[in-house]
Order: structure tokens, then sequence, then C-alpha cells
């Protein structure tokens, strides 16, 4: 190799000019390609895996332990790779999602399931945080509205796909294969990874911040498994749940005090002293649980409720996607043209409160077209706020701090999703079992002892359905009359209690609508950015 080819290779920013450009824009859209349509094949085949392993407490674990590994890795990757470059931390997360998916497929509990998704969500950290990152190394901000754009196209499209391509490998072969199908698009994007993104030369040593990586995850762990139980396993004042809450709200104190001492810290805290970057934080865990009950339970719905297949509840989700990467495509070039995003930050929060509004008026009796408008309206809010916020973020900080910036602000929003999940399955659980006391004929809960404790998965898949109809079968008649009694209080009860989310997300979509007001605006700048 020659030494102007080797300079090419080795450089001491993760800036990329050039024809290699291009290059690594292709490998991020195939990393964000895949990550993201193993998320909607999962949302789709999540029904199914838990009716075949039995587990319905944990449902909400299967997105938690994802979320929390991947949470707390996000900020750690992206500040090694302002130092180290972007390339080793892809290599790294995408050879760890593989190897985790590789495991969830061969799980045979919804614990080894639960532990697995959290191994690939070390992975997933990696995912999360690079892409952003590779596309502030190849643009600058004024033109990473058009391209944030046809990021977000990429993702809804590989959403579209995921839920139909899952749908159909849950209903034709098995679950399994929802994860094994991401090892070749993991293959495939490392080879990209190798060839585009450049070798980056350390002029500084960084020292890794492992005791702030503790901290934050035993402060984190507790406190969604009170959020998980109370209510449910436990009252909110049990001893139990005390102890979960404060040991939890003890150690995020002592991360906090630890993380104002250390040389290099996890998270900096200087960050939160720009207005653009806390602001844009609160908006982002707003916005991510004012979403999160929508994308995770609306699958349950459509498949327990209205009463379709994996492959027909997957085709409902496109619709959110479609309006995903129109809302995203739109906001990208009217930031471009303009350089403004704070008017447009009110218009996409108006937009996610009439779509989560609409949401709450779905019940028993909803029709399958009244759930795709409901979700192309939400799916248009919430494509056009989320890179409007990385934007303006990624706007406000210097180039050298593109890394720590976006993981940063990666890992705070992710706390929306982490903590709504076990809210939201919480507050399922309690209002199911409430409405379903209430609507089940007491000869039913006679006959059956103990049904009042009945889970929603036994209607999720067509052998529990079956196995319970055999159960009432021998009862003649009657029995197929108390059958389909107790069909009908299971979709009364789970509609009432996927309603109750949808109330609360409106809370959360009411407040990040009103947190738009407090945005600051700074016009977003030009190639002058790398020079700052």
């Amino acid at each position: 190799m020659t030494t102007d080819a080797l300079k090419q290779q080795i450089q001491t920013t993760n800036q990329i000019t050039g024809q290699r450009k291009w290059w690594a824009l292709a490998t991020v859209m195939v990393t964000m390609f895949f990550s993201s349509m193993d998320q909607t094949i999962i949302s789709t085949a999540i029904p199914t895996i838990v009716g075949d392993l039995q587990g319905f407490a944990l449902y909400a674990w299967v997105f938690s332990a994802y979320m929390l590994t991947s949470a707390v890795t996000v900020p750690i990757y992206g500040k090694l790779s302002d130092v180290y470059g972007r390339k080793p931390f892809y290599i790294f997360g995408l050879v760890m999602f593989g190897v985790g998916s590789a495991i969830c497929g061969q799980a045979e509990t919804m614990l080894e399931l639960v532990l697995a998704r959290g191994l690939q969500g070390i992975g997933a950290g990696a995912m999360m945080s690079m892409p952003r990152a590779t596309v502030g190394d190849i643009f600058n901000p004024k033109e990473r509205g058009r391209w944030m754009g046809a990021m977000g196209a990429v993702f809804g499209v590989s959403s579209i796909i995921g839920p139909a391509i899952g749908g159909w490998i849950t209903g034709t072969f098995s679950w399994r294969w929802v994860f094994y199908i991401n090892l070749p698009f993991a293959v495939l994007a490392i080879i990209g990874v190798v060839l585009s993104l450049p070798k980056v030369r350390a002029d500084e040593q960084v020292k890794l911040d492992w005791l702030g990586s503790v901290l934050l995850a035993t402060g984190l762990v507790p406190i969604l498994l009170g959020f998980t139980w109370a209510g449910t396993k436990y009252a909110w004042t049990s001893p139990v749940e005390l102890v979960l809450f404060g040991s939890g709200a003890i150690m995020l104190a002592l991360f906090i005090w630890f993380e104002r001492k250390v040389a290099d810290p996890i998270i900096t805290p200087t960050l939160f002293r720009n207005r653009i970057f806390s602001t844009s934080l609160v908006l982002g865990i707003l916005v991510s649980m004012a979403m999160f009950g929508s994308v995770m339970f609306l699958p349950l719905f459509v498949q327990g409720v209205i009463g379709l297949n994996p492959r027909d509840s997957g085709l409902v989700m496109s619709p959110m996607m479609i309006s995903f990467i129109v809302g995203s495509i739109i906001s990208g070039q009217i930031m471009t043209k303009t350089g403004k995003y704070r008017l447009l930050s009110h218009i996409s929060a108006a937009a996610i409160i009439l779509g989560t509004i609409l949401l709450m008026t779905m019940d028993i009796n909803t029709a399958y077209p009244t759930v795709i408008v409901n979700m192309v309206v939400l799916g248009l809010g919430v494509g056009s706020l989320m890179p409007l916020l990385n934007i303006a973020v990624q706007n406000a900080f210097p180039y050298r701090m593109m890394g720590t910036v976006n993981s940063t602000q990666q890992f705070v929003s992710s706390l929306g999703g982490v903590i709504a999940s076990p809210i939201f399955g919480s507050i399922l659980n309690r209002g199911f079992q409430e409405r379903f006391n209430a609507a089940l004929p007491d000869k039913i809960k006679d006959l059956a002892g103990g049904i009042s404790q009945f889970e929603p998965q036994t209607l999720l898949t067509q052998q529990a359905q079956q196995a319970i109809a055999d159960q009432f079968a021998r009862f003649g008649a009657a029995g197929q009359e108390m059958y389909h009694q107790l069909l009908h209080a299971v979709k009364v009860s789970l509609a009432a209690g996927i309603g109750n989310l949808f109330e609360v997300g409106l809370v959360f979509a009411v407040l990040c609508f009103i947190g738009t007001f407090f945005l600051p605006e700074r016009t977003l700048q030009g190639d002058e950015y790398y020079n700052d």
C-alpha cells in the first residue's frame, strides 16, 4: 500500500469525504435497515412467542432487557468512538448483536429469551449511536436534514418489510427464524464497515468509566423491576416496592455524584447546561413514552381483539411506517431549505396528540381500516419530530463532540422506552385482570376454577384457543356457548387494558407539545461546522 493510500486509511478525525462517504452512507443504511427490521419482526411475532413459551408476565421484559443494555452501552460507544473512531465499535456491536440473535433463536423459556435479548442489546447500543454520528461525519448540519430524512425512509421501509417477513416466518416456519434472519445482514454490514469507514489514530487516551456504568445499571434495574411489579405482584407501598425504588434512587444519586467527579464520565454533565440539548432530551423522552404503547402493544390489539393472524397484524404496522417515512422526508427537506426547526416541532407534536387521541377511541368493535388511519396520523407526527430533535442537538455543539453528544441524547431518549415498557406492561396486566374478572360470567368462573387469573396469551395462538375449546367441548352445546363467552370477555378486557395505555400516552403527548415551546432555535450551520 502506498503512503498516500495509508494516510487515507488512517486519520485523526472521523470525518469522511470524497467517494468513500457514499460507501459509508450505504453501510449506515444497511445497518439501520436490518436493526430496525429486527425490532418490527419481533413486535409482530412476540404474541406468538409468548403463547409458545408461556410467560405473559415477562412480555414487557422482552423489550425492556434489550433497551436497558443498549441504553447503558450507548454512551460508552459514543465517547470512545470520538477518540478511537467508529469502525471498531461498529464491528464489535454487529458481532454481539449477531451472537445475541442466535441465542434468542435457541431460547426454551421466556426467561432465557429475556436474558438473550439483554445480550443482543449490548450490540444494539453501537447500532443505535454509530449511524447518526456517521451521518454527522459525512454531512454538515444543514445538509443533514435531507439525509436524516433518507435515514428515516430506510427505517420506515425496513419496518414495513419486517412485519410482513416476521408474520410470514412465524406463520409458515417458526418464530425462532425471526432472530436467525439477522445473521446474514450482520455479516453484510460488517463487510461494509471494514471497507468504508476510516481507521482513526488516537491522539489522546480515554479511561473507560466502568464504575459509572455499573452504578447506572444497578440504579435502573431495581427501579424498572419496581414499575413492573407495582400494582400487580406487589402493592405500590409494599416493603418490596419501597426497597426497589429506594435502592434504585440511591444508586442513581451515587451515579450523578460520581459523574461530577470523574475525569472521563460516561455522561458529560456540562452538556446539560445547553438549553437546546436539555430541552431536546426531555422532548425525546416524552415522544418515546407517547408512542411506546402504540408500537409495543398494537400487534397484541390487532391479534387479540380484532382477530387477525400474525401475517395480517404485520401489515397493520405498515401504514404507520409509511407515514413515518413521509413525515421524516418532509421534515428533513423543510429544515434543509429553511435552516429552521422550531415551528415544525410544534406541528409535529400536535400530530402526535391527534394520533394518540384517535387510538384511544378504539374498542372491540374497531375495524381494520380505522386502525390504519389512526396509525398513519401518529406516524406522521413521530416521523417529523424525532429526526428534528437529533439535528437540533448536533447543530448546537462542535463537530469534535459528535459521538458524545449523539450517544448521550440517544441514551437519555432510550430511557423513555426503558421506563415506559414496564410501566405500560403493569398497566396492561392490571387493567386486563380487573376488567376480565368483571366481564367473565360466574358460571364459567365456577366451572374453570382459578380462571379469574386467566392470561390473555391464551387468545394469541390458534393452538392455545383450540386447547381451551377442547376443554369446553366436553360440556356439549352449553360448553361451546361458554367458550365463546370466555373469548368475548378476553377481547373486551384486552381492549380495555390497551385503551388505558393510550390514555397514559396522551398525557406524554400533551407534555411533549408544551415542551416544544421551550426549544430554542439556532440556524442550522453549513460547512463551517467542521471548523468549530
